[in-house]
């Protein structure tokens, strides 16, 4: 499909730069193909699930992933590089993509974080072990597992998304903005934001409707903020993500569906990662791996019944995947009301609530 099918103006004034607060005060746009658009908010949503119906979260857990050092070579060469990373390959190794990538060789070697104190000497070191395309690395640090840990939680920043980012600096306000209440799993350098929404009081509504709560987790990658270069949506690469769905959750959505409740996918990472370990006719198992599913219009749903998900960026991957989810003409004609009506969009904005368009 032609990229610019997706495309859309958005004014610089309708992009979030705080989460509501309290989150679940966001505004929530309830677009159900076929029927009127309805403006709640996100506390509203109870009143859109029946008892038995299953929520599914990703509980990955963001991490300082964001980094500056300085390229040292034995001749005394320096130059100042910065990288996000966003893919754990081995307890030492992470890819990452880096900036200026045109500085780096392999075998090079970076020092991060100067001032940090981390790993007892001042700095966090990696040696460049292999170039990718589009400014991607491989970097193997001197320390790992735990202790590459604790190094990037001394030397990291959070890597905000660059729609954010090139507004305002981070703060420490973000370390917790950024985290949705239930994050579990170290590893995503980006945060899965429809989760943002939920609170503790959120929680307790839908525990006294008695609908259900699942976790899986899907390690969000910077890949999620690539733009789209292509022309045609089949010449872009996906970067792959690391995931996981468990035995339970998996026998636990399986009954759901047996007993004719609804599986409700908190965020598009949650949605591809369910697709990812889904049979054909939508059973899911246990699954672990890494994914790079690629969603447009014309792929069919095997498990999500519905989506609740934030606004998205023009010509985006995760905007052909809601219009996949709920159709195109749905989809735009949905975010020219949310633009009109003054909904905040991307990470820190208001919600959608999807229903499927076979549904």
């Amino acid at each position: 499909m032609r990229v610019e099918l997706f495309d859309f103006d958005l004014p610089d004034e309708r992009i979030a730069l705080r989460p509501a607060d309290p989150r679940d005060s966001a505004r929530l746009l309830v677009v159900r193909p076929g029927s009127d658009l309805a403006d709640r908010i996100v506390r509203d949503l109870p009143n859109y699930l029946r008892e038995g119906d299953a929520l599914v979260f990703n509980d990955t857990r963001v991490i300082p992933a964001q980094l500056s050092g300085r390229r040292v070579r034995a001749d005394g060469a320096t130059a100042q590089i910065d990288a996000t990373l966003h893919m754990r390959t081995a307890p030492d190794v992470w890819k990452a993509f880096v900036r200026p990538a045109k500085r780096l060789t392999v075998g090079d070697r970076i020092a991060f974080g100067h001032e940090g104190g981390a790993c007892l000497i001042g700095t966090l070191d990696a040696t460049v072990t292999e170039k990718g395309d589009a400014g991607e690395v491989t970097l193997a640090f001197d320390v790992s597992g735990p202790y590459l840990d604790e190094a990037l939680r001394t030397v990291g920043h959070i890597p905000l998304p660059p729609y954010i980012a090139g507004k305002r600096a981070e703060d420490e306000r973000d370390r917790a903005d950024y985290q949705t209440i239930y994050a579990k799993e170290e590893g995503a350098v980006a945060a899965p934001t429809a989760g943002l929404h939920f609170t503790d009081t959120l929680f307790d509504a839908l525990d006294a409707k008695g609908i259900e709560r699942h976790f899986v987790t899907l390690h969000v990658g910077a890949g999620t903020f690539l733009p789209v270069k292509a022309d045609d949506t089949a010449d872009h690469k996906m970067h792959a993500e690391i995931g996981h769905v468990s035995r339970e959750t998996a026998d636990a959505l399986n009954a759901v569906r047996a007993r004719g409740g609804r599986i409700i996918s908190v965020g598009t990472t949650s949605l591809r990662l369910l697709e990812s370990a889904a049979a054909e006719d939508g059973t899911l198992a246990e699954w672990s791996g890494a994914t790079d599913i690629f969603i447009t219009p014309g792929y069919r749903f095997r498990t999500a019944d519905m989506l609740l998900t934030n606004f998205h960026l023009p010509r985006s991957t995760l905007f052909m995947l809601v219009s996949a989810f709920s159709g195109l003409d749905t989809m735009r004609e949905a975010y020219a009301h949310a633009i009109d009506s003054g909904y905040r969009f991307y990470s820190y904005g208001d919600g959608s609530l999807l229903f499927r368009t076979d549904q």
